[in-house]
């Protein structure tokens, strides 16, 4: 049984504008797969929607058996602990040392009063500091997370979502804001660790051949509906073409 199971979703803004017509997939343990499209194509509403943060008009979204476009607030609170999201723009407290950004990946796993007052046992210490060292920051722990350069604090980020221990990683263009040479890094690093804790992993990227050398699977979406779901491989022009140079007729390419 498929971990991810998303059924004809859709998302129309109050304004009227259909964010995702109908987005139907499934998605297994383990699988890294990078979601491609142009801007506003409906890649960062698809996640959010996984997610819980965009509110969806049709369709319903499974995860690990429970069905998220359902669930009450805090029961969808509660599975968010389940989910580790990874920011273009870091999202990390700059005034605070790296270690304990990273602990805030633990949160959802501490008692409410500890977190509180910012209390984590060794355990879950030990969890965040080996996350460090997985992702090459452990040398950083105790600098504060402004002092950092872009790929650092996005591996941290990594860090923190892995701390989590989650089912899913979303990252939504992880590495928009990066050189092409820390996009690399940070896209070998991210796929690397959610391999080694098979980890369902979905990627929003805009770049392709970067895609292609760390993702299992390439899902494309083009105005609001996926036109492509197939290996590297299997991307061919006439996939590119259906991709990027959206011709009002959706056909899937399934390889």
């Amino acid at each position: 049984m498929s971990l991810l199971k998303i059924e004809n979703l859709g998302v129309t803004y109050p304004n009227g504008t259909e964010a995702l017509k109908s987005i139907s997939l499934t998605a297994d343990q383990g699988e890294i797969i990078a979601i491609i499209g142009r801007s506003g194509a409906g890649k960062s509403t698809l996640l959010r929607c996984v997610n819980g943060l965009q509110q969806t008009t049709s369709g319903r979204i499974i995860l690990d058996q429970q069905e998220i476009t359902r669930l009450p607030e805090d029961q969808l609170t509660a599975l968010r602990r389940q989910i580790g999201f990874i920011w273009q723009e870091y999202n990390l407290v700059g005034r605070l040392p790296v270690i304990t950004n990273v602990l805030c990946g633990r949160l959802g796993h501490n008692l409410t009063l500890k977190s509180a007052v910012g209390f984590f046992e060794r355990d879950h210490r030990q969890i965040a500091l080996h996350n460090l060292e997985r992702v090459n920051m452990l040398h950083r722990a105790t600098h504060r997370a402004d002092q950092l350069s872009g790929g650092e604090k996005q591996r941290v980020s990594i860090a923190r979502a892995m701390s989590q221990q989650p089912k899913i990683i979303l990252a939504d263009e992880p590495v928009a804001s990066l050189d092409p040479e820390l996009a690399w890094q940070v896209i070998n690093v991210l796929s690397r660790v959610a391999r080694e804790d098979k980890v369902l992993t979905l990627i929003n990227l805009h770049q392709v051949e970067l895609a292609k050398a760390f993702v299992d699977r390439l899902i494309g979406i083009a105005e609001g509906v996926v036109v492509f779901d197939g290996p590297p491989a299997a991307l061919n022009e006439a996939a590119l073409d259906r991709i990027y140079r959206f011709d009002k007729k959706p056909v899937v390419i399934a390889a």
